[in-house]
């Protein structure tokens, strides 16, 4: 082991790459982020933008790296073959978390089982629609297996490891894994396919050393050891270190709601992973800060949240999605957005679009309090919105409850505490 040994976090989030580099104190070593270089379905961009971040590093800390972790967007799924080569396309694309595949929600559901119709890989939003989706497209196209389906960190944790049999737990509760029983739901192991699937590993669990390809691309030394990560939103959960009581509102381009349970829970839209040994929960609306880009630069957001006076309403009542469909609180690939009427004020249209998103935050925790989670007395606000004091206040306002902003708690710092412990405990 070595005298310093640093923890490496990669977070692939939904608008771009993060990475955290922490030493044994947990104190923040380094950090740096960038755009996707390629479009975010692309998986040979996410390995290309990896190298490119690690290629920023001083070469002292590169070398004194122990251990990484990656963590992914919760959903998107793609299809390779056995040595982690992409098909042609349009195989060569992930289908990202967002994207339902409403024609193959029954197909799904009758796979899990009539008794775990509840889950999310019974979901059209889950990963295992998409999973069929894909498979359906190998078969028309006459693209014959073997096929592996992997997520979006699993897919690059095997770039790492040189190796793509496996597949964190976590990321693959859409597509049927029960954390429970530790087996595929339902019939999903008696399938033609079912060599698609992962084995399965857990979140925190040391995965080998770097493989030397991805050592020498990364410049990491190659007794660095690969450690199982987890998905975006509770990576972040994992940095933001919560106490008992506190929940995780992450606003980013999605907002996602995270908190730590006595017990595993099921719900439609719901997740529920096993993160460091405790349970965590939550759920992921497809609406978040995305929407407000549709309308406003970062200059106009900055400049008309300070013309909010957050204390009284807007008197909008918008239901601020990106597209058709959501995940949760409410599971209906077929909800529309509410983006109008929109008044001549700029500064008013943005503060209903954030008390919309407030009320879905607020519609979310009530979600979870009904699924059997502890009620939530206070929420811990991460990613690029926590850095917002009036949406901090808004949410104040319509959650009830106090509501603290802790911007610098980033998915890629849970990741490299994350994989640090994982080494310094063996």
């Amino acid at each position: 082991m070595l005298s310093n040994p640093l923890g490496l976090g990669i977070d692939l989030g939904t608008s771009g790459l993060r990475l955290a580099v922490v030493d044994s104190n947990g104190r923040l070593q380094a950090e740096c982020s960038a755009d996707y270089p390629t479009r975010f379905e692309d998986p040979l961009g996410w390995r290309e933008g990896l190298i490119a971040l690690c290629g920023q590093l001083p070469e002292e800390l590169r070398a004194a790296v122990a251990a990484i972790a990656i963590d992914g967007t919760s959903g998107t799924v793609l299809l390779c073959r056995p040595d982690g080569a992409l098909g042609p396309a349009p195989l060569a694309r992930a289908l990202p978390y967002h994207q339902a595949c409403p024609e193959q929600a029954a197909a799904a559901a009758a796979l899990v089982g009539v008794e775990a119709a509840q889950t999310p890989a019974a979901s059209a939003s889950g990963s295992l629609a998409r999973a069929l989706h894909l498979l359906e497209l190998a078969r028309t196209g006459g693209e014959p297996g073997p096929w592996w389906l992997r997520h979006q960190a699993d897919w690059l944790m095997g770039w790492l490891l040189g190796d793509w049999s496996w597949g964190e737990e976590g990321n693959n509760l859409r597509l049927g894994w029960d954390q429970v029983t530790s087996m595929w739901l339902g019939d999903l192991t008696q399938q033609p396919w079912s060599g698609a699937l992962p084995r399965i590993c857990r979140s925190g669990q040391p995965m080998g050393p770097l493989g030397p390809i991805a050592a020498e691309a990364l410049g990491l030394s190659a007794e660095s050891q690969v450690v199982a990560g987890s998905t975006d939103a509770s990576a972040a959960a994992l940095a933001a270190d919560l106490q008992p009581g506190d929940g995780a509102t992450v606003l980013g381009t999605t907002l996602v709601l995270k908190q730590f349970s006595d017990q595993p829970l099921q719900g439609p839209g719901l997740s529920c992973q096993r993160v460091a040994g405790r349970w965590l929960v939550g759920g992921a609306s497809n609406a978040g800060a995305g929407v407000l880009r549709r309308f406003f630069s970062d200059g106009q957001l900055a400049e008309l949240s300070r013309q909010i006076d957050p204390r009284s309403s807007s008197g909008l009542q918008l239901r601020p999605l990106p597209r058709r469909g959501e995940r949760f609180p409410i599971d209906d690939p077929t909800l529309e957005p509410v983006l109008e009427p929109r008044p001549v004020s700029d500064a008013r249209y943005l503060q209903g679009l954030l008390e919309g998103l407030a009320a879905i935050e607020r519609e979310g925790w009530q979600r979870l309090e009904q699924l059997g989670a502890p009620p939530v007395q206070r929420v811990i606000s991460l990613g690029g919105g926590a850095r917002n004091p009036q949406w901090r206040a808004i949410r104040q306002r319509l959650l009830q409850r106090p509501v603290h902003n802790r911007p610098q708690c980033s998915a890629a710092l849970g990741m490299a505490k994350l994989a640090l412990s994982a080494v310094a405990a063996r």
